[in-house]
């Protein structure tokens, strides 16, 4: 069995004086009042990183002119990639697809709102020079939220890391750094329902946190709302634990077990004491709790099973209505040193 010790050695002694092609991940719906600030602002860092660079920009199905704003982006910055999908399949497949189409030695995916600081991709590059293949930001404070946003979040995180057969890292949203084999790994793994905090800690390979404080949104608002972010910790749960179906085992159980003394309790009362005509109110609480728990987790089993059937249908994750490829990409797609991209399609209407 490998040491991961000697193996993170070997990749900084392999790494130390690279500078490495980089590929930012933007995923970007209804985003067009920030985009240039976010494009502004991260080109300057990259800039000062002295590395070759490429923007990767998914458009995942905007209703606004997100669209139109990158196109404009683009005509002056010839290191932009816009990758179209053919409408909102969310954030997870938007992520996807903007991994299947990078092409650089290291990966970083950010938002586009710039709650998470651009700056921070100079120490992701001094932790991917150390070794490690994955480099991930951990929240210290997250501003301009709500007290029960932030309280959701933090109790579904822990909860998570408890339930989950994969330790996943609290306070840790998407924004991070890969490397090139752990984008490889991650593009192994094809599942519909797509929870990718799980996916980015399954791969296994060297991880490193990077601390920071989280600054408000600089622009428009966010696109989660409660009921997007409840279903997104079901997605989680569900992906990545079957601690839901144990639980309902372990309470049916239970159950059984107090109705059974509870039958042996009424036998006896009735057989020494007779069987008056009461009890209607303990009845019906009895039969209310009973059937509420067995509805509760039959739906459970049906979000498994509803899992089950996504997965069987195998469908796309994403599909795509054009990309416009950056100069970078054409380059590193030439170069054998670098595998191939998936075969892109070509536009159905041309773009403005």
């Amino acid at each position: 069995m490998s040491n991961p010790h000697l193996n993170i050695a070997a990749a900084q002694r392999e790494r130390v004086n690279q500078l490495p092609s980089v590929s930012i991940i933007v995923p970007a719906y209804d985003e067009e009042i920030v985009l240039p600030r976010f494009h502004e602002r991260t080109r300057a860092v990259l800039q000062a990183t002295g590395c070759p660079y490429e923007f990767i920009f998914v458009n995942d199905g905007s209703r606004d002119a997100t669209l139109e704003v990158l196109h404009q982006l683009r005509r002056f910055d010839e290191h932009i990639t816009i990758i179209n999908l053919s409408r909102n399949f969310g954030k997870e497949a938007a992520l996807t697809a903007g991994l299947d189409h990078a092409c650089g030695d290291v990966v970083v995916i950010i938002d586009a709102d710039l709650q998470d600081p651009p700056e921070l991709i100079h120490d992701f590059l001094a932790g991917w020079r150390e070794g490690y293949d994955v480099v991930y930001a951990v929240r210290t404070t997250r501003e301009g939220e709500s007290w029960f946003k932030q309280f959701t979040s933090k109790w579904f995180y822990r909860c998570i890391q408890r339930v989950s057969d994969t330790p996943i890292p609290v306070d840790t949203g998407d924004f991070r750094l890969m490397s090139r084999r752990a984008v490889q790994a991650l593009a192994q793994l094809r599942e519909q329902n797509r929870f990718m905090k799980g996916l980015f800690a399954w791969i296994g390979y060297p991880t490193k946190p990077v601390r920071y404080a989280r600054d408000p949104r600089n622009a428009g608002v966010s696109k989660w709302n409660y009921w997007k972010l409840w279903n997104f910790a079901l997605d989680g749960i569900t992906s990545f634990s079957t601690a839901p179906l144990r639980i309902s085992a372990y309470l049916g159980l239970f159950t059984a077990l107090f109705a059974f003394l509870y039958a042996i309790v009424v036998i006896y009362k009735t057989l020494m004491f007779g069987d008056p005509v009461q009890g209607y109110p303990s009845l019906m609480v009895v039969t209310l709790f009973l059937g509420g728990v067995q509805l509760v987790f039959i739906g459970i089993l049906g979000e498994y099973l509803g899992r089950i059937y996504n997965e069987t249908k195998r469908r796309p994750l994403y599909l795509l209505d054009g990309v416009a490829p950056s100069e970078l990409r054409l380059h590193l797609a030439d170069s054998p040193e670098h595998i191939a991209p998936p075969d892109l399609s070509q536009p159905r209407r041309p773009h403005p």
